[in-house]
């Protein structure tokens, strides 16, 4: 996921900055509250009791251990998006994040357990809530905003904080970006002293600042160790006693790295995400879904960018971004019809392929079998153009189907767009 501050900076407008930013926003792994507690505990971050509870059963068990001594507990709903705290439940209950007297904690969680919450984040169709987390209720002093991610500009990692954290940092950093305090750091070298003490300086600790920097450094030693894409503490807190605490964070991870961080990706739920997402993964096809009615099939993240734009310049609007790589075989194909025909918004297909180690008969192929297999009933604008592309589009010629053929790219969007007109 992208930074909350960073998606009030960026403002994602039509065509490949929009889909780049999605492709972005949702292609990092990354876990939920409880999972991510756990993982920083492991490095020494200092986070909230807490324990996750998927039945009533063990929240129950969980209320006893995490009440506080006036009774009262936090049942916090644990999906991969933010803004649970100001969410709405679509069965009507206000809210994925409540302080409640113990006595009333079964009742709550009853409401929240399989519901779908909707925040700000997850679009209307909203995340079923699976876990809840049940944490102590914290004594704050103070919270504040940390977060490290990766920057194209300085090519390393970059410490981002503020003085001021909570559910308002979206608004804060778009009205005062004067507060937002940046610190890059040389990856070879790693983060100095100095410049864990420069960041503790600039979110105003007030407690032991020492201890601070050591917090500071465990949450960057994290970020580097476990291949993280970003870390986002919020709020960063500061405890009565003058402790800094994570009071709340999200974890993205770099998914290139699943190969060394198995214990962390296992921690997948795949509820949370998209199903076509699931399903193309398994075929090793890179899928992210959009708002449009035009489905893609592309061969290569470049090309279908340009596919895209190219149908945004000609009034429509894509469907999705559906790269089936420079490699696939007649099998990846047809999944990958099987994924854009599941879409109940998609109006029409628009194929592009440009055949370089893909061969444009095998593509041709892959068409003709899956549009029969998923008995196609939608127009198909098909554009082939390199390896063996004359045999390519003979097998499309011969194969008896209705199959709309384009000369280029431009022709092909043209007449994506006219067909659903």
């Amino acid at each position: 996921m992208l930074p909350s501050f960073l998606r009030a900076l960026s403002k994602s407008g039509p065509g490949s900055l929009g889909a780049l930013l999605q492709c972005q926003q949702l292609r990092f792994f990354n876990v939920h509250e409880y999972q991510g507690a756990q993982l920083m505990s492991k490095f020494g971050v200092n986070v909230p009791p807490g324990i996750p509870a998927k039945s009533l059963d063990e929240v129950d068990k969980a209320v006893g251990k995490m009440a506080d001594e006036n009774g009262e507990v936090v049942i916090k709903s644990q999906i991969l998006a933010g803004g649970r705290g100001l969410g709405r439940f679509t069965n009507g209950l206000q809210g994925g994040v409540h302080i409640v007297p113990k006595a009333r904690a079964l009742e709550l969680a009853e409401q929240m357990l399989g519901g779908t919450l909707v925040t700000k984040q997850t679009g209307p169709a909203g995340k079923p809530v699976n876990t809840l987390l049940i944490a102590r209720k914290m004594k704050l002093k103070r919270e504040m905003y940390f977060a490290i991610l990766l920057d194209r500009k300085t090519a390393g990692p970059m410490m981002i904080g503020c003085s001021e954290g909570g559910t308002s940092i979206e608004d804060l950093a778009e009205k005062y970006p004067e507060k937002i305090i940046k610190i890059p750091v040389d990856s070879r070298k790693g983060i100095t002293n100095e410049q864990a003490m420069a960041m503790v300086d600039g979110l105003r600790v007030t407690g032991d600042k020492a201890k601070a920097a050591q917090q500071i450094k465990a949450l960057y030693d994290l970020f580097v160790k476990s291949d993280c894409t970003m870390v986002e503490v919020n709020p960063l807190a500061e405890t009565l006693d003058g402790q800094l605490i994570a009071a709340d964070a999200k974890l993205g991870f770099d998914d290139n790295a699943a190969y060394r961080q198995k214990e962390i990706f296992d921690m997948k739920d795949e509820s949370q995400i998209d199903s076509r997402e699931v399903a193309a993964a398994k075929y090793d096809l890179n899928y992210i879904g959009l708002d449009g009615n035009i489905g893609c099939m592309v061969n290569g993240a470049g090309l279908a960018m340009a596919t895209m734009d190219i149908i945004k310049m000609h009034g429509g609007a894509p469907a999705n971004f559906l790269d089936v790589g420079g490699s696939a075989n007649e099998q990846q194909v047809v999944e990958a019809f099987k994924i854009l025909t599941g879409d109940k918004q998609v109006k029409a297909i628009l194929v592009n392929i440009f055949g370089g180690i893909m061969k444009c008969d095998v593509i041709a192929s892959g068409i003709v079998n899956a549009a029969k297999q998923v008995s196609l009933s939608v127009p198909l604008v098909v554009r082939l153009e390199g390896t063996n592309v004359a045999q390519g589009k003979d097998i499309l010629r011969s194969s008896g189907m209705s199959i709309i053929a384009a000369d280029d790219l431009d022709d092909a969007a043209k007449k994506a767009v006219a067909a659903i007109a």
